[in-house]
């Protein structure tokens, strides 16, 4: 988990958030003994969004049904104060309105507590690269929502707003991948990139399109009819 190809790699950093004290306990325990670095735990939705602060973890593993704070909520906050903060729900909840409204609130990927500790394990690895990870059966759910979305009459155009910003040629044709729901590795694949490189041209859209996150990086491509092409 900390050595890739001789070079050094830290390990992913990792936070925990549910209000069961066992079962908190027991997952943030298992993701320490498989090489991450459990940097917090927290059990209530104010206390996970200050300790999200102060320890700045890659991956925030949170529960949707937390006491002071709804888990959608500090996924909102969390991701708001630190847009490279990659948010996993682990829920018992496979409710098709809770998995959007925690795509909508931030999330990038949602697993069920039925989930194995291997499924875990991966999901959190995917997830800190930046992949959306869903429980199978979910993922379509996702995208067709960004479907509707996008479908929708958006705001009236600001006329004092700037033209959009101008995209590369390989920026283009990653996010039109992206749009299509490929994960980071598949598009890395197919147009003969590393990973790194991927994320880099996601990280720079996102930056010139004044975007926060994967969610809204898809829906500006199905806006635009990318994931047609």
């Amino acid at each position: 988990m900390t050595e890739t190809s001789g070079d050094r790699q830290d390990p992913i950093k990792v936070m925990v958030v549910d209000d069961h004290p066992m079962w908190r306990d027991a997952v943030a325990r298992d993701l320490a003994e498989s090489g991450f670095e459990v940097v917090a735990t927290a059990g209530d939705g104010d206390q996970a969004v200050r300790r999200a602060k102060a320890a700045a973890p890659d991956v925030l593993v949170l529960d949707l049904n937390l006491p002071a704070k709804p888990g959608v909520q500090v996924c909102k906050e969390v991701v708001a104060a630190n847009p490279a903060l990659r948010v996993l729900v682990l829920s018992a909840s496979g409710e098709h309105a809770d998995v959007l409204e925690a795509v909508k609130s931030g999330a990038t990927g949602y697993l069920l507590k039925s989930a194995s500790t291997g499924e875990l394990q991966d999901a959190v690895r995917r997830t800190a690269a930046g992949d959306p990870v869903f429980t199978p059966g979910l993922a379509g759910l996702v995208l067709g929502e960004y479907r509707r979305l996008a479908s929708e009459p958006g705001p009236a155009p600001d006329t004092d707003e700037p033209r959009a910003p101008r995209l590369t040629d390989r920026e283009t044709e990653v996010l039109r991948l992206v749009a299509k729901g490929l994960s980071y590795k598949q598009i890395a694949e197919r147009l003969v990139i590393s990973h790194r490189t991927v994320q880099n041209h996601v990280q720079n859209t996102l930056g010139k399109l004044q975007l926060h996150n994967r969610v809204e990086l898809v829906r500006y491509a199905i806006e635009r009819g990318l994931d047609d092409e």
